[in-house]
């Protein structure tokens, strides 16, 4: 056997490994292996954290809510932190006229800083974090503080919920996070977490720990540091926030963002690593993994070349196929039956892009790898509920 088909085959079966070998794997054993906890909701005080640096069009439908949830009212409390917030959010916090709403205008030093600072000023015996976009079902503050009728659960992390987009693009993009919450949903299973869902997730408050400044990763770097302790991650996919969907470039610049976030975790808790920790199949499977995909690829395609015939030609036409729809999608009509194809193809390669771009972390200060996430539909939305 040649180097050239050695490295085509190693890469090829890898690629399929990471994308489908190891999900359906996960998912034969989470039938075979559950973990499931007790659950009932006791009501306690909670401090809900909002994080938010120009989030004026989002803020005041956020906290409301928030506030209309069917938990108990008198034990909600919302502490909204500015990060340097340069248009409307401050003053708009400042005039909700709720003595539950309460707002920490700090300059502007990134997300990692702004949820310290609320950590410290938060009171609850659960603190509850979410971003400003996503708006939380009624049901979803009392779903995630039953799940600490379990003594051993530190992390409550709910389900975010992408609604129906209106375009092949957006589609994609939500399929995606379906199948992202599907190998979640396996992994909570078998007590195997490998973080949060930063637009809810809720924790015990005195298992908190400083982040460091520059952390890209809230949501998997406090569950980690919680879970170090001995406590368990869950996923409660019946506690659920609700957002729009976004487009193929607001998603590449988020996944830019949270892949680069995975090389911080690696370097910050490098015991995942390690074949003792629970979590080494996991994490090496489903997230250093997907670090790797780009690289795997690009070998594939390299190893291509020297392939024999008649596999070559097979090879390389389907690769130049599956390529090609990605470059003529843009220009593919959305109401065409090729579009189907089209469109994932574009959308898996973009995604894919985004872990090879996300090695920038190591040229760059990460803090420059924050910017906001745009969502035609949820502006649209938001625009309409202002002229009302």
């Amino acid at each position: 056997m040649s180097i050239g088909l050695l490295v085509f085959l190693a890469c090829v079966s890898f690629v399929a490994y990471v994308l489908a070998g190891y999900p359906i794997a996960l998912a034969c054993f989470a039938r075979l292996r559950p973990k499931p906890i007790a659950k009932q909701l006791i009501p306690r005080p909670l401090s809900i954290i909002i994080p938010v640096r120009n989030g004026a069009r989002w803020i005041q439908p956020k906290i409301r809510s928030l506030l209309d949830s069917d938990y108990p009212a008198d034990l909600i409390n919302i502490l909204v932190v500015s990060d340097g917030s340069t248009d409307a959010t401050n003053p708009l916090v400042e005039q909700f006229g709720d003595s539950r709403v309460r707002l920490l205008a700090l300059p502007a030093g990134g997300k990692a800083i702004a949820v310290n600072r609320g950590l410290e000023v938060a009171t609850g015996e659960i603190v509850v974090l979410t971003d400003v976009r996503q708006s939380f079902d009624p049901s979803a503050l009392g779903r995630l503080v039953a799940c600490f009728a379990e003594p051993g659960v530190g992390v409550v992390t709910g389900e975010l919920v992408i609604r129906e987009g209106s375009s092949r693009e957006e589609f994609n993009t939500g399929l995606y996070w379906k199948y992202e919450k599907w190998i979640r949903r396996n992994l909570n299973r078998i007590d195997a977490m490998l973080g949060a869902t930063g637009a809810i997730y809720a924790i015990r408050r005195e298992l908190a720990d400083p982040l460091p400044p520059d952390t890209l990763l809230d949501d998997v770097h406090l569950p980690f540091l919680i879970a170090s302790k001995g406590f368990r991650i869950y996923f409660e996919d019946a506690a659920k926030a609700y957002d729009f969907p976004t487009s193929l470039k607001s998603e590449f610049g988020r996944k830019v963002r949270t892949q680069a976030g995975i090389y911080q975790i690696l370097f910050r808790f490098p015991t995942l690593l390690w074949p003792g920790n629970k979590r080494f199949i996991h994490f090496a499977s489903h997230k250093l993994g997907r670090l790797l995909l780009p690289f795997a690829m690009i070998a594939a395609a390299i190893g291509t070349v020297y392939l024999p015939q008649p596999l070559l030609s097979v090879a390389a036409t389907g690769q130049c196929l599956f390529y090609g729809m990605v470059l003529v999608d843009p220009w593919i009509p959305e109401s065409t039956q090729l579009k189907r194809f089209t469109a994932v193809a574009r959308a898996f390669t973009v995604l894919i892009a985004a872990a090879l771009c996300a090695v920038k972390i190591f040229f760059s200060p990460a803090q420059n790898l924050w910017k906001e996430t745009h969502s035609p539909v949820a502006a649209s939305r938001s625009a309409d509920d202002a002229i009302r």
